[in-house]
């Protein structure tokens, strides 16, 4: 009986670590922190995290998202909470869908993962008011982020309400869930002076609120200089390594480590280098750190009108280790994992060691950190914008490449530099997939067809309002739409001269954003917009005027909301004066005209995009859709693209408005043109600090393009597609894209550190050094179907454009087809078993490899 029971109750344990693995289900933890680190259950952890923003991808994607996160070598992962998702008007709230945070959460548990759940409720984060509710500002007396009663009311309310649910799903780690911090406020340190004397107090009372909260978990705020105890105050830039915590007591956290940056519509497109973020983490955690979280590791989607701002496209891809569409940017993505997998062999000093500071140079030196068990590991930094060096340590000499660190986890192996990129390079191109129709055409028709509705220029059914001048817009749609129509009129006497001459006046107008479109009679005579620097802009366009009556209909609109800055909530939108100039007795001032307001389209009002929505109009069908038509609506009905790749919407041929796939809000699309004047740069030099506009590309070419749709939206037949378009365009020329790896690169030299998984610590006095090599792998199903290119010797040249140096060794590509051809994944290495001969005895030999995956 005894050992029956004994059998039963261990039977009943194996059941319930089971579900533990299967649930992310696990022992409360007790989180605290000390100067060095967070302290979970007693144990100081070294956490690399993740930024995944829930609603910026949809919940068919979460999964990989995180797993390849995860491979990537992060312990956690890092998301804001958006208020404005959340609760789009006041009391009511929403959790399905992109927003469906639970959900998210268990995904991170059930990977095993811990959380970083930065609460705010005020995020910027290039989100629409920076994720605060728009119909906050409209209750009276209510001034954001201050020590303004009315606001900290909603605040608490939020974030209770926040906290509760995830205390009622168990998930704070000490629950048993994976939370291990929170975040309240978000970034308020730099403006907190400007606040005056609501500033302090409402930073003071935004610590004490959430640390009433009770969650069992340590709070942080970043970038808040006076964050009180026991909030640690954290470092958001693109370098934190000289970064102090306010309180000897508090650990050096890095929040936001930016891998890329944002894009505004018709700026160019912005890249940081994977040598960069990489030097830039390893000198964090060289100089002392313990968490390190990358924004973005996926940007993803701004879906919708959920873009800030203003002017932030609707691709947040931000140059992230994982794209917009879910596929691993490589190099960075495996540079970084490289670096999280030679940081980890450090862990434990760089936990409890000592730290010793030594200078090897101007601009070089060591960190080194031992613990009582004779453990060593080092961090040898050249700060060096230019030069390599040549440094000595320990009686050896390392050559450390400029603006670099070499990780050493004995003190003597340099098993990665944050300079030399071992990872392959990924070659991903969209490839067009044309609309194919789902349903049997009419007779007479060929090609796609197409239904096309035509918006009213002005106003459409009965106005909203008629005022002498002008209003702000934001205050008047109170961000329910992009669009607010203002129309007046205009008397032409016949013995006006430009009437006899064939002169045209010009139309003045003057805004404070964000764009606009110039009707006259009924045909649009100019648009005009801001900028990401600037929203503001005044044009002056010749226009066509008749004797009598003109009607000039002003179509203003949005393209997101402000949101960051002080006071940011009270920055308006809107035309703000209209002129004409050319008229016999000067200038006819508009603006104190009686303007008749409609807010919105018809269309929109109507919700034609929806299925349940389109029958409120009549349609029109053809297959032969009118070019460059302002304000006009197009409708398909769509099979599913070919494969399982992820899509793009191309748009490149198309003018400005938005999309729609059955129901669900594609986004914003305006392919507007960075200046080919931009100082774009064919090859970035990683050397030296990065800042936004250094290593830009795209000039003279779209922002913004191809626009993601989540194959989970997707039917396999029948899908309806809607597009407003609200300037003109060729819809002929949309069509689906498959975004898809074509080719993946290495360039690899005999100097290279060994694989750090490769690396034995416990025996590092080997002299075998383990050869460098190159590892090439096609997603998913696909296979090396070819090598385009394979050099071992001197090859020259990058990605896409090797070529052969002097010194090559012609069976090359041979053997390289040997080891990787037909295969998903090969491993090229440097030794003699592959390549044999050596072709150039006496020079440092480097092997390049081009091969396609099918």
């Amino acid at each position: 009986m005894a050992m029956a029971m004994a059998m039963a109750s261990f039977a009943l344990q194996l059941m319930l670590l089971m579900a533990a693995v299967l649930f992310g289900y696990s022992a409360a933890a007790n989180v605290t922190y000390d100067h060095r680190s967070l302290i979970i259950d007693g144990k100081r952890e070294l956490i690399i995290s993740a930024s995944i923003h829930y609603p910026r991808s949809v919940p068919g994607m979460w999964p990989d998202l995180v797993a390849t996160a995860k491979e990537g070598g992060v312990n956690a992962v890092e998301t804001y909470v958006f208020w404005n998702g959340h609760e789009p008007t006041q009391g009511h709230y929403y959790f399905g869908g992109r927003y469906d945070l639970v959900r998210f959460v268990k995904i991170i548990q059930q990977a095993g993962l811990y959380l970083i759940l930065r609460i705010g409720p005020f995020v910027a984060a290039e989100w629409n008011f920076g994720g605060v509710p728009v119909w906050l500002h409209y209750i009276p007396g209510t001034v954001f982020r201050t020590d303004n009663e009315s606001f900290k009311s909603h605040m608490a309310n939020f974030t209770t309400l926040i906290v509760n649910k995830m205390k009622q799903e168990k998930f704070f780690a000490s629950q048993g869930g994976p939370i291990i911090l929170s975040q309240i406020e978000n970034e308020y340190g730099d403006i907190e002076m400007v606040y005056g004397n609501g500033g302090k107090p409402y930073a003071m009372w935004a610590a004490k609120m959430a640390l009433s909260q009770d969650i069992g978990v340590p709070w942080i705020m970043c970038q808040q200089y006076d964050a009180p105890d026991p909030v640690i105050n954290t470092c958001n830039s693109f370098y934190c390594d000289q970064f102090t915590p306010n309180s000897n007591s508090k650990p050096k956290f890095w929040t936001e480590n930016w891998p890329g940056w944002f894009k505004t519509f018709g700026a160019k497109d912005p890249h940081r280098p994977p040598e960069d973020i990489a030097f830039a983490v390893a000198r964090f955690f060289q100089k002392g750190g313990s968490l390190q979280n990358y924004y973005m590791y996926h940007g993803g989607t701004n879906f919708g009108r959920t873009s800030g701002g203003p002017f932030i496209t609707t691709s947040y891809d931000y140059d992230a280790p994982i794209d917009e569409y879910g596929i691993t940017r490589q190099p960075k993505w495996g540079h970084l994992k490289q670096l999280h997998e030679a940081i980890k062999l450090c862990k434990h000093a760089l936990l409890y060691g000592e730290q010793i500071n030594l200078s090897l140079g101007p601009l070089q030196e060591v960190d080194i950190y031992t613990d009582g068990s004779g453990e060593c590991v080092a961090f040898i930094s050249n700060v060096d914008e230019k030069h390599d060096q040549h440094v000595t340590f320990r009686n050896t000499s390392y050559l450390i490449p400029a603006w670099s660190v070499s990780i050493l986890p004995d003190c003597k192996e340099v098993v990665y530099n944050t300079a030399k990129v071992g990872s392959q390079i990924s070659v991903i191109e969209m490839q067009p997939d044309n609309l194919h129709i789902s349903t049997m055409l009419p007779e007479g028709f060929s090609g796609i067809k197409w239904d096309i509705f035509q918006e009213k220029v002005g106003v459409w059914g009965y106005h909203d309002f008629v005022v002498n001048g002008f209003v702000d817009h934001i205050n008047t749609t109170k961000d329910s739409t992009d669009y607010l129509w203002c129309t007046t009129s205009v008397y032409v006497d016949d013995n006006e001269d430009f009437l006899k001459s064939g002169s045209q006046p010009i139309l003045i107008v003057e805004s404070k954003g964000h764009a606009m479109h110039a009707f006259v009679n009924h045909e649009l005579q100019a648009s005009a917009s801001g900028n990401g620097s600037d929203s503001t802009f005044k044009f002056q366009k010749p226009i066509l005027l008749r004797a009598g009556k003109n009607d000039i209909s002003l179509l203003s609109m949005t393209v997101g909301l402000q949101n960051a800055g002080p006071f940011y909530e009270w920055v308006g939108a809107g035309v703000t004066s209209v002129k004409l100039e050319g008229f016999n007795k000067g200038v006819v001032d508009l603006s104190t005209n009686a303007w008749i307001y409609k807010i919105g389209l018809e269309g929109e009002y109507l919700n034609i995009y929806k299925e349940d929505g389109l029958h409120n109009v009549k349609w029109i069908s053809t297959s032969n859709p009118p070019k460059n038509q302002p304000l006009t609506w197009y409708k398909a009905i769509v099979d599913a693209p070919n494969g399982n790749e992820p899509v793009g919407l191309d748009m490149k041929h198309m003018g400005k408005g938005q999309a729609w796939l059955n129901g669900e809000p594609i986004g914003r699309f305006w392919p507007r043109v960075s200046s080919i004047n931009d100082d774009c740069t064919p090859k970035c030099d990683y050397r030296g600090k990065f800042f936004p506009s250094k290593c830009g590309t795209r000039c003279g070419e779209p922002t913004q393009r191809w626009y993601h749709i989540p194959r989970s939206w997707f039917k396999p037949r029948e899908n309806l597609l809607v597009i407003f378009e609200e300037k003109g365009g060729d819809p002929y020329q949309i069509c689906f894209s498959r975004r898809r790896v074509t080719s993946v690169c290495g360039l690899i030299s005999e100097d290279h550190p060994p694989s750090n998984t490769a690396y034995n610590k416990q025996d590092s006095s080997s002299s075998i050094r383990p050869p460098a090599g190159i590892h090439l792998e096609c997603p998913g199903s696909s296979r090396i179907s070819s090598i385009k290119f394979a050099s071992f010797g001197t090859p020259q040249g990058t990605c896409g454009s090797f070529q052969m140096g002097a010194c090559h060794d012609p069976l090359s590509v041979s053997l390289v087809e040997k080891v990787c051809l037909n295969a998903q994944e090969c491993l090229v290495q440097l030794s003699k078993e592959n390549f044999g001969e050596d072709p150039c005895p006496g020079l440092l030999k480097t092997v390049a490899v081009e091969a396609v995956c099918q």
